[in-house]
């Protein structure tokens, strides 16, 4: 007996079944798999990802079907003997996705962001949902804040973004600029990118979207319409800037960074954040863990890449060393490239969070596929301000040493270890989610 016919053989709830091309069972009534959440992920990236699953099982006619209710979506597909295979996606934001798995009405959940702690406390029956298994990264997402390409401003901080969007900035005079009456344009609420805008922005700031701001359905519509506006600003996806300007965006201490697809991949620029697919341990459908799997493959990486999301596909960047930069870390960029990953940690600890352990593999496939596991790679670790500087130092280094541990383990001879303490932050230390991303290793090679 092989392990598949095993694994599915325990897979009681799913009895009576048939099997398609792939191997993956198919029940005899209902869908194979329900997907709830986030409305960024269920738009577009979450179907074509189930596209991409079910063409890799060899079912055919592969299409999308919209029933009447709004935001919901059917993926469907054919075995060769006809049998339909139904997934079915409802795309109503990140909570309702975990209200699905409590009420059993949904296998996988979606989220544009990480789960809360009453969340995961009524979901414990479940299993641990924060587990590495459980809680997979699956892209990374990023907005442009844009302005018409005549606007002399080239950066604006988060804070300034939080009073320029609420209304309480009402004049460019006010950001050091010329023009007038500054005009808002913004999606609208059914939009998966107002609601990382509202997310990274306005709420932590206790801020909500003036209503004077403009708003539009079509990202394509709206960028357009700042660009022909000398006094619009407005936030928009990656894939839209077309003829706007974007800006860079300073938060807290941190360098003005523009939003570059390098810069989004390692988390740095502040207007980024992860997506999740979130896995019940205890959960018996092989059709959510097969979704989760292809979604961190190379093609589901690509699939992600080609719907306008950052996928974790490890690159080599050249870095331009600058004057704001530490001179060891100018030193570094001058004979080294860095890779496109930060490894993050949980918090409060010097323990790798879950997309850390995803990346370890990707890094080490890397390192190895280019022979530069002898002495070619080197670890650069940084931490949160502290009131001694010499412990935000150390804590720096052990960040390196644990994902040194790590890959020590299998067979990678480090060239060096650095720690650069709380220099060059990547967000503001005022909040604990600023904290935790300035508390990174990145990774060098040679």
């Amino acid at each position: 007996m092989t392990l598949r016919v095993l694994f599915l053989l325990m897979l009681g709830a799913w009895l009576p079944m048939t099997a398609t091309a792939g191997g993956l069972p198919t029940p005899e009534q209902g869908p194979a798999l329900r997907i709830q959440g986030s409305n960024t992920i269920g738009a577009a990236l979450g179907p074509a990802l189930v596209k991409g699953l079910l063409r890799e099982q060899g079912l055919l006619k592969v299409h999308s079907e919209t029933p009447e209710t709004a935001n919901e979506l059917r993926v469907v597909g054919e075995t060769v003997e006809g049998r339909r295979v139904v997934v079915d996606i409802a795309a109503h934001g990140s909570s309702t996705g975990f209200s699905a798995l409590k009420t059993g009405t949904a296998d996988l959940a979606a989220s544009s962001r990480p789960i809360n702690d009453s969340e995961l406390v009524g979901l414990k029956p479940l299993g641990d949902l924060k587990s590495s298994a459980a809680e997979q990264v699956i892209a990374i997402d990023g907005l442009a804040i844009i302005l018409h390409p005549q606007n002399p401003l080239n950066q604006l901080t988060t804070e300034q973004l939080a009073r320029l969007f609420s209304g309480e900035t009402k004049t460019w005079e006010e950001l050091g600029g010329t023009g007038g009456p500054i005009h808002l344009y913004a999606r609208d609420d059914q939009s998966g990118t107002y609601d990382t805008f509202k997310e990274l922005v306005l709420s932590g700031r206790g801020k909500t979207l003036s209503g004077a701001a403009k708003r539009f359905e079509s990202s394509e519509q709206l960028s357009d319409a700042v660009s022909l506006d000398p006094q619009g600003i407005g936030f928009i996806g990656l894939p839209y800037v077309r003829e706007a300007k974007a800006v860079a965006i300073v938060d807290g201490q941190s360098q003005a960074m523009l939003p570059l697809n390098s810069l989004i991949a390692t988390e740095d620029y502040p207007l980024s954040r992860r997506l999740f697919f979130y896995l019940p341990p205890n959960g018996k459908n092989p059709w959510a863990q097969a979704l989760v799997a292809f979604a961190q493959s190379s093609k589901g990486q690509a699939i992600v890449a080609a719907n306008g999301f950052i996928a974790q596909t490890v690159q080599a960047m050249t870095v331009t060393p600058n004057a704001l930069m530490p001179e060891g870390y100018q030193a570094l960029s001058r004979h080294a490239q860095r890779l496109s990953v930060n490894f993050r940690f949980e918090e409060g600890s010097a323990t790798l969070d879950n997309k850390a352990r995803q990346d370890l593999s990707r890094v080490l496939d890397y390192i190895k596929q280019r022979d530069k596991a002898n002495r070619q790679v080197t670890l650069v670790g940084f931490g949160d301000a502290k009131s001694d500087p010499a412990r935000a130092d150390l804590l720096s280094k052990l960040r390196a040493m644990a994902v040194r541990r790590e890959l020590v383990k299998s067979g990678v001879v480090l060239r060096e270890i650095r720690g650069f303490g709380a220099q060059m932050p990547v967000a503001a230390n005022s909040a604990d989610e600023g904290r935790i991303k300035n508390r990174r290793v990145e990774v060098w090679v040679y």
